[in-house]
């Protein structure tokens, strides 16, 4: 039951931190507005809810010392899935941090990038945060007071990342995979040269009558351009 709730909040993490990333990517681009700026924010609020939650979680049941060794590899496989989530989240944070730093909103004379990007995000960022409207009323000084509290979050981010290696100790390189590297690009090739031998198998080699009867077919076509050919010239 535990293992499939941090599993469940490890998606929606991961959802909203690449929700997060997909705007980041707009900021100071054609597509900037306050609009944008609004999503940013909430999308950064709902991504680190998640994360307390998710590092809550996943702390008790790895401190757990009743848990089985089967049980405490998939936790741990959880674990280093969310520490890297993490580190792209704070990432993403110090990238939104410097471009707004770099393009505020209210300075006419800093013209925007012009990345080709065009259009609203909101219907990423609704998806992933599971609501209907992101947009708020625009207040001039949004995208100033933003930006400071960002510098705020950016260290409480790093602050819980710290935490939870002193809290639990799971080393990355020491957590085994299910499956090889890779296996899933293997597979999948496995899959389709399997279906193309399945299609030589169904459709075999050439058929011998279906040959002469194209072979015959294309003499007599012949035949009868070439007497066409003569009776134009006789005429």
């Amino acid at each position: 039951m535990a293992r499939e709730e941090c599993k469940a909040l490890l998606d929606a993490l991961n959802k909203a931190t690449a929700c997060y990333h997909h705007l980041v990517l707009t900021v100071g681009g054609s597509a900037d507005s306050q609009n944008l700026r609004e999503e940013l924010y909430k999308t950064r609020q709902k991504a680190q809810e998640l994360a307390v939650a998710t590092g809550a979680r996943l702390t008790t049941a790895l401190r757990d010392r009743g848990l089985g060794a089967e049980e405490r590899a998939e936790f741990e496989r959880l674990w280093v899935a969310f520490s890297g989530c993490l580190d792209l989240l704070e990432a993403d944070m110090r990238r939104a941090l410097a471009l707004g730093t770099a393009f505020p909103l209210h300075a006419p004379r800093r013209p925007l990038v012009r990345t080709g990007v065009a259009g609203g995000a909101a219907g990423v960022a609704a998806r992933a945060l599971s609501a209907r409207s992101l947009r708020q009323e625009a207040e001039r000084g949004f995208d100033v007071d933003d930006l400071q509290e960002l510098e705020r979050e950016i260290l409480q981010v790093g602050e819980m990342i710290h935490n939870m290696e002193m809290k639990v100790n799971v080393p990355r390189w020491t957590v085994q995979a299910r499956q090889v590297a890779g296996a899933e690009l293997l597979s999948s090739a496995g899959a389709s040269s399997t279906g193309f031998v399945s299609i030589e198998e169904r459709t075999g080699p050439c058929d011998l009558n279906k040959a002469l009867a194209a072979t015959v077919f294309s003499a007599v076509l012949l035949a009868a351009v070439a007497l066409a050919v003569c009776v134009a010239k006789l005429s």
